[in-house]
Formats: structure tokens, sequence, C-alpha cells
């Protein structure tokens, strides 16, 4: 189930609540080529977006891991620290977790490639 891009943006906490409130108020309306996820900080992307991450999103792409044991084994990182890894790659829209029927949960990468957007300066 893959999309083609995820437009990543990174601005301020202010910014973010500031862009927020010009749409509510409908004096901003969002282009569909805006950042559906921001960040609030470049090196919080890096942190999500870290090469062994990026890696990770490889081997689910690759193997479509059916647990996350499964994924365990393939990367050889405990499952603990995966699950985390994992939940917050889901709230940033980089995987999608699905519950099988019997219990597991198994991540799929939803997006071929992240396109960023992001302000030089203050």
């Amino acid at each position: 189930m893959f999309m083609n891009t995820l437009r990543v943006g990174i601005a301020s906490y202010e910014k973010m609540k500031e862009r927020t409130r010009a749409i509510a108020r409908g004096d901003l309306k969002p282009s569909p080529r805006d950042p559906k996820i921001w960040f609030p900080s470049t090196e919080r992307m890096a942190r999500i977006l870290s090469s062994k991450n990026r890696d990770l999103l490889e081997v689910i792409r690759r193997t479509s891991p059916q647990s996350l044991t499964e994924l365990a084994v393939a990367t050889g990182r405990k499952k603990s620290n995966l699950s985390r890894t994992i939940k917050t790659m889901q709230r940033y829209g980089l995987v999608q977790v699905t519950e099988l029927s019997n219990g597991r949960l198994a991540p799929e990468v939803v997006y071929k490639r992240v396109e960023l957007t992001m302000e030089l300066g203050a």
C-alpha cells in the first residue's frame, strides 16, 4: 500500500499554531502540495529519519513482516525497542500498523519517499 510522497515541513510550535489558526479563520487555504506532517525541528526529523530508522523502513518494505517478533528477528533489534520506534513512525505517518486476526501487529511502510519543506532563517 505505497503512496508516493509524504510531504513534511519544519516549523516551530508557534509557527504551526499560527498556521492552524489561519486555516481555522479561513485566511489560509492549504494546498495539496503543503506538508501533511510537521516536525518542530530538523533535529527531531533527523532522529525519526536516521539512517538506522531508514534501514528499518527498508526491511519492513522488503520483508512485509507479519509481527514485531518477525521484524525483530529480521533486524536483530529488541522487540521493545522496535515497538517504540514503530509507534513513533506511526504517529508521523511513515508506517501503518495492522492488527491481524491472531492479535499480532504487522507494520507496513506507507510512503516511497519523503519530501521536506522548510524556511531558511528565523
